[in-house]
């Protein structure tokens, strides 16, 4: 596929939606002895977000479905569809289809990316085939994004964009040749290129390194996110003896230094951390920007920390016209994500 030559774009992710899909929960290795919170807490992603659009739901089975039906029910939610879609884990952004739109005919299609559980992980392949079943049921074109005649990787976690022409991605998840190599032997005008080509967004942003504890090897949605088409939201560490606190200044210096496809700077508002968080010893990706926008509300993970207020009010003010919601996130962040780890937006057709 061509965007470029096609008028295709992906949307931003405050434009409108249709739905939002989420895969229920099922495998306990993700959540290694606390599994028995998880799906209560996807309960509460489901119930933030149905009044603001439809949900839907990825279920492996009947007996799967069952429970989250029951879950569902007890807490009061009605009208969310669940689709008999396999998955071998939860991180929809990642899997999940990324929509694009036509500038011409407003039809959307996906962006057909394979994926490779980022490069690291066995026992994927329901998730591999997951973006194809839910373009299907989405009633969507799946078109297969490809290079030098492979099948090219990417994660909808590892990308942010503005909808105008312009990405955030990481360096070191997106040209990793030596850790966890999704694209082996691409370089970085290639990987322009393709992100030009297939999503409509030539200008790329790069920073540099992700937080510690993130499996993804920098997933940008951990680290920064588009808010409006001129302003980015970035975690910034006050602690200078944080693990964290050197690759965030980078960023920072970067963004500074960067333009958008219209010339026009970056502004940059800063989010803070939360104190960092472990579990049996090992540092946990905590972040407020993982938060994700439906087309009512913002879902902001929150972690029983002093700066969840300040985090909840600095995004306030940001998104005036939809409510931001908080959701606990200290038993979610253990399997090492979050809200926008764990959602992918369909977006409204009908709108070029």
């Amino acid at each position: 596929m061509s965007s470029a030559d096609s008028g295709w774009r992906m949307p931003a992710e405050w434009e409108p939606h249709e739905a939002t899909w989420i895969a229920w929960p099922h495998n306990l290795s993700e959540f290694p002895d606390k599994f028995e919170p998880i799906p209560w807490a996807f309960g509460e992603i489901v119930r933030a977000l149905a009044p603001a659009e439809k949900v839907r739901i990825c279920v492996s089975s009947s007996r799967h479905e069952s429970k989250a039906r029951r879950i569902l029910s007890r807490i009061g939610v009605t009208g969310a569809e669940l689709h008999r879609i396999p998955t071998n884990r939860v991180w929809a952004r990642d899997f999940g289809p990324i929509f694009v739109r036509n500038a011409a005919t407003a039809r959307l299609a996906v962006a057909g990316f394979r994926f490779n559980a980022w490069a690291i992980y066995r026992r994927y392949g329901r998730d591999a085939q997951a973006a194809r079943k839910i373009s299907a049921a989405a009633g969507c074109q799946y078109m297969p994004v490809h290079w030098n005649g492979s099948h090219v990787v990417l994660e909808g976690g590892s990308i942010d964009v503005n909808g105008r022409g312009s990405i955030l991605t990481t360096e070191e998840c997106l040209l990793d040749q030596q850790v966890q190599v999704r694209n082996p032997g691409l370089k970085r005008k290639d990987l322009q290129a393709i992100l030009g080509s297939s999503l409509g967004a030539p200008n790329v942003l790069w920073l540099g390194r992700g937080l510690a504890g993130d499996d993804t090897h920098g997933h940008v949605d951990d680290l920064c996110r588009f808010i409006n088409p001129e302003t980015v939201v970035l975690c910034r560490e006050k602690n200078p003896g944080d693990v964290n606190y050197t690759a965030l200044e980078e960023n920072r210096e970067r963004l500074e230094g960067y333009r958008l496809e219209n010339d026009a700077r970056v502004q940059v508002v800063f989010l803070p951390m939360p104190r960092p968080l472990f579990m049996d010893g090992q540092r946990l990706p905590a972040s407020y920007a993982n938060f994700y926008i439906s087309n009512t509300v913002v879902i902001v993970p929150t972690f029983n920390d002093p700066s969840d207020r300040t985090a909840l009010g600095i995004l306030g003010e940001l998104f005036p016209g939809r409510a931001v919601v908080g959701i606990h996130c200290v038993d979610l962040v253990w399997g090492l994500g979050a809200l926008h780890c764990l959602t992918q937006q369909q977006p409204a057709a009908g709108s070029a």
